[in-house]
C-alpha cells in the first residue's frame, strides 16, 4: 500500500461518526444514495464551524449524512436542502429527526437543481455545498458563486472522481468539467480555492469579501 493510501486508510478510520449519522450513512446506502465519506464529513463540521455559518444549502442531500454533518459544525444554521428523489429527501427527514434537529432548522426542496437554483435568492447564504449531478457541477458552482454571501464558501466533495481527474488519459466530459473547475476555479481573482486530497476529495472556494 502507498504512503498515500495508507494515510487516507487512515484518516478515514480515524473520523468516528455519532450512532446518528451511522445509522443515516447506513439508510442512504440502501436507498442507492452516495452519502460523502466520514472523513470528508468532517471537514465539513470544521468548515461550518469556523464561519459560524448561519444559512447553509446542500444540493444534493445523500440521504441525510451531509446535512448532519455540517449541522454537526453549525448547531444553530438553518438547511436547505434539495434533492430531485424523494425518497432520498424522506430519507433525510428521518435522519435529521433521528438526529434531533428541530424541523424550524430545515428546509426541504424536491426538484432539479438546474430548475430550482436560478429561483434562489443570491447572496443569501454562507455555505453551499454542491453534491448533486456530476455532469451539471460547473454550472451548480456557478450558482452556489452567485448563492453565497461575500466572505461565503462553496464546497464541492467528489471533485477528484476517484482519481480520474489527476489521470490525462482521462478525457470524458464529466471528468474534464471536473479537471477545469479545479483549474480554472485556482487561478480565479474571485476566489480562494484550496484542493483536499482526503476521502474522494473536496474543493473549498471561499468568495472574496468586500472591503
Amino acid at each position: 500500500m502507498s504512503d498515500h493510501a495508507a494515510n487516507a486508510r487512515f484518516a478515514e478510520e480515524a473520523t468516528v461518526e455519532p450512532d446518528y449519522l451511522v445509522r443515516a450513512r447506513m439508510h442512504a446506502l440502501e436507498l442507492g444514495a452516495e452519502p460523502i465519506s466520514a472523513a470528508v464529513g468532517a471537514q465539513l463540521a470544521v468548515i461550518a464551524a469556523a464561519t459560524h455559518a448561519a444559512s447553509i444549502v446542500e444540493i444534493g442531500t445523500g440521504g441525510g449524512v451531509s446535512g448532519l454533518w455540517l449541522l454537526r459544525g453549525a448547531p444553530s444554521a438553518i438547511l436547505t436542502t434539495i434533492d430531485s428523489e424523494p425518497e432520498h429527501l424522506a430519507a433525510a427527514r428521518r435522519a435529521f429527526t433521528d438526529a434531533r434537529i428541530p424541523s424550524t432548522r430545515l428546509r426541504y426542496i424536491t426538484g432539479r437543481a438546474g430548475d430550482v437554483l436560478p429561483r434562489m435568492n443570491e447572496a443569501s447564504y454562507d455555505i453551499v455545498l454542491v453534491d448533486a449531478d456530476p455532469a451539471g457541477v460547473i454550472e451548480y458552482v456557478e450558482h452556489g458563486l452567485r448563492l453565497v454571501k461575500p466572505g461565503g464558501i462553496v464546497l464541492v466533495p467528489r471533485v477528484l472522481r476517484g482519481g480520474a481527474v489527476a489521470d490525462p488519459t482521462r478525457r470524458d466530459a464529466v471528468t474534464v468539467a471536473y479537471r477545469s473547475l479545479i483549474q480554472e476555479t485556482q487561478a480565479s481573482p474571485a476566489v480562494i480555492g484550496a484542493l483536499s486530497t482526503t476521502g474522494e476529495g473536496l474543493l473549498q472556494l471561499a468568495v472574496a469579501a468586500s472591503d
